[in-house]
């Protein structure tokens, strides 16, 4: 443990001193060492510290707490990471406000060249279980190497991460309070088995309490390590919204599954979809080409192609459209193919009545 690390932590235990401001003291200083070595006086004079931050600086109980959480790390086998740190995520080093000091416990790459955030609603109905199930299987047999990110909440978050694992997909949850502990404790079953395959993450040191204001930090985390975010359910109001704006600012992509109109918990996603904060998404397939991955597994088998052979052009665009994917939105399909809704309704109709495709709950449609 290097001493510039201890004053990295140091650094990130006084009130009132985050991350923006702890860059602001290392550009004027060079380094955390020095800022704690300065004199009071000094410290006061850099933009948006002043006396009452100066003096929180110059407290002993600051180094003595950085003293404390190095024991509680090297004890726990626990990996700190900086932004000089090769294992330091990339992608969350790009944002503004990013943690100066990470507290990393598992044996994912938080580097992965595929990584999304799954969030959702903690009260997720069987429509939301249906979607995280068959989306997670779905990007397993396309991009088994991708990472699912998710906070470990009830609900989506846990949900995401069950799903991962099933797959045996990495999966690392970034938690609301320090790694002494889990939260909430009916999850620590599933935490255990990601420290094997993915790991836990979180900026708070030890001793920091599962606060709500903690739950809103860390959403930062979430949707500033990955590629892109996705909202499986939320309702109008949510975290999950919270996150989604993040990524938004972040110019991270956004995607959102829709949902009735009636529904509570689709009104979050509906709501996003309608404020162009979020893109539809109904599969995979919706995020390969904005985020330009490359398939990683082989391509999946075209079915029933024999049953499509003497169709008209437009009809081809559909069909061709739903031997990509397991179900597809009919916005989405409009999208893809340049047809109007309109004109896609009267061939989905008369696919449907041929036995030859199945409407699904919500707009949805797959090929019999």
């Amino acid at each position: 443990m290097t001493d510039e690390l201890y004053y990295q932590i140091a650094l990130t235990m006084i009130n009132g001193v985050g991350g923006i401001l702890s860059r602001q003291l290392l550009s004027s200083f060079g380094d955390a060492q020095s800022i704690f070595k300065e004199k009071k006086q000094t410290l006061g004079r850099v933009p948006g510290i002043g006396a009452t931050l100066a003096e929180e600086i110059k407290r002993p109980e600051v180094l003595e707490r950085a003293e404390r959480e190095i024991e509680f790390i090297e004890k726990a086998h626990i990996q700190p990471l900086t932004p000089s740190d090769e294992l330091y995520p990339k992608r969350l080093g790009e944002c503004a406000d990013s943690p100066l000091v990470l507290y990393y416990k598992g044996n994912a790459d938080l580097n992965a060249k595929h990584i999304l955030s799954i969030v959702g609603t903690r009260h997720i109905t069987p429509y939301g279980q249906e979607l995280t199930e068959k989306f997670i299987e779905e990007l397993s047999g396309l991009f088994p190497d991708t990472l699912i990110v998710s906070g470990l909440a009830y609900g989506v978050d846990v949900m995401a991460h069950k799903c991962a694992l099933k797959q045996q997909m990495a999966t690392v949850g970034i938690l609301a309070h320090g790694l002494d502990r889990i939260y909430p404790p009916v999850h620590r079953s599933t935490a255990i088995e990601m420290l094997e395959q993915g790991g836990l993450l979180t900026d708070f040191p030890s001793g920091t309490e599962p606060e709500r204001a903690n739950f809103l930090k860390r959403n930062r985390i979430i949707a500033g390590l990955s590629d892109a975010t996705i909202v499986v359910e939320s309702a109008s109001k949510g975290g999950s919204l919270v996150t989604a704006d993040l990524a938004f600012n972040y110019n991270r992509e956004v995607y959102a599954f829709p949902g009735r109109l009636n529904d509570r918990y689709s009104a979050g996603c509906n709501q996003l979809i309608h404020k162009k904060k979020a893109e539809i998404i109904t599969s995979v397939a919706d995020i390969v080409d904005d985020l330009g991955w490359t398939q990683s597994s082989p391509a999946p088998t075209y079915r029933q192609a024999e049953l499509f052979e003497e169709v008209s052009p437009e009809v081809r665009k559909v069909v061709d459209c739903l031997l990509q994917v397991k179900e597809l939105h009919i916005n989405q399909m409009a999208k893809q193919t340049g047809m109007s809704v309109q004109e896609l309704s009267n061939i989905l109709f008369e696919l449907e009545m041929d036995g030859r495709i199945r409407t699904l709950p919500g707009d949805m449609y797959s090929l019999t």
